[in-house]
């Protein structure tokens, strides 16, 4: 009987507030009138909170009430208060009914919880320590409620070409984009060790989406490689371009010199995307993230001004300054955020 430890302790007591004030209003109004019906919300509200024991005790409860104001009542036998115990009766039942349903759906999303926390876990693995004097931070926002991961994915990786990192956004929603991810993020987490550039890198992504998604699908991803000197390379599958923040304030967008397709969709035409390069000096950082973060609208519909936010990760401690960042999308917002949103940061 004892509530939930996530339960509302008004809700739990609100049962026994109601057969409280219906047992009152009976009293009350005497005995030619009669409330016994209204015990019958005792059980009704024992369904919103608590366990079978919890709506039994209720349902128990309103029932022997029900009977001993029906003899102050002088209803007892009578059409009356036999009608307003089956009422009692009959909803202490339904509400064990629906209880045993609910239980059984909590049990269920606590079954998907925990296969979306190992999912997360196999997919979206630990960030590489301060590889080559970078330091990385990631932040990973699902849009699903009580599922921590969509259809977004980043990866890090220390090859012998440097810091190879990945970031990608997968068409769809649910388990059908978490698979597309995994095809993704299986192709890197082999190529990023085995390719020598990142255009072979980017070729097999390519191969694994044509061969593993179903036609239509795409993924648009952003692969960058950091080198030792400072010097990025970026090949964008048509992705948000990065968001480079120098050490000064000053900030602007990676932007590739000509488009490309994403995966997916790459063999209807339009070649491959090129390679093209930007420098990282001491104190400069750069931001890889995912639409969910640009496209989130507030309450008039105006995108998150991520250009002009910039400021926000000029925090020493770059976990903190993508927290703050991501917390300024959600006030930006005004609530939860309706898409997956991945940021990774990369600060040399």
């Amino acid at each position: 009987m004892r509530p939930r430890d996530d339960g509302n302790l008004v809700l739990f007591l609100l049962p026994y507030i109601a057969i409280a004030l219906a047992a009152a209003a009976d009293l009350a109004a005497g005995r030619p009138l009669g409330l016994l019906p209204l015990l019958a919300l005792g059980p009704a509200f024992a369904t919103l909170t608590g366990g079978m024991l919890h709506v039994a005790t209720v349902g128990l409860l309103s029932l022997a009430l029900c009977m001993l104001l029906s003899v102050y009542d002088n209803l007892f036998g009578t059409a009356r208060g036999v009608t307003a115990l089956i009422a009692v009766l009959g909803t202490s039942m339904a509400g064990l009914l629906a209880t045993r349903l609910r239980q059984g759906q909590e049990e269920r999303l606590a079954r998907v919880r925990a296969v979306a926390q190992v999912a997360h876990r196999i997919l979206l693995r630990e960030l590489p320590e301060t590889p080559d004097g970078l330091q990385l931070a990631v932040s990973y926002s699902s849009a699903t409620r009580d599922v921590q991961i969509g259809g977004d994915f980043y990866e890090a990786i220390e090859s012998r070409a440097g810091v190879r990192a990945v970031v990608g956004d997968v068409q769809g929603k649910g388990l059908n984009a978490v698979q597309r991810a995994s095809v993704v993020l299986g192709a890197h987490q082999v190529a990023a060790y085995d390719e020598d550039t990142l255009p072979e890198v980017g070729k097999c992504l390519e191969r694994a989406a044509l061969r593993h998604f179903p036609e239509g699908a795409f993924a648009t991803v952003i692969l960058a490689e950091v080198n030792a000197d400072g010097t990025v390379t970026l090949l964008n599958y048509g992705h948000p371009p990065p968001l480079i923040v120098r050490r000064d304030g000053t900030s602007y967008f990676a932007e590739p010199a000509e488009p490309a397709l994403p995966l997916g969709l790459t063999d209807i035409g339009g070649g491959h995307p090129t390679p093209h390069r930007v420098e990282l000096g001491p104190g400069d950082q750069m931001l890889l993230y995912t639409d969910g973060t640009t496209e989130a609208r507030n309450a008039v519909g105006q995108f998150y001004p991520l250009g002009d936010r910039a400021s926000l990760l000029r925090t020493p401690d770059p976990t903190s300054a993508l927290e703050a960042l991501r917390s300024d999308v959600v006030a930006h917002t005004g609530g939860p955020l309706v898409d997956d949103a991945a940021m990774l940061l990369l600060r040399r």
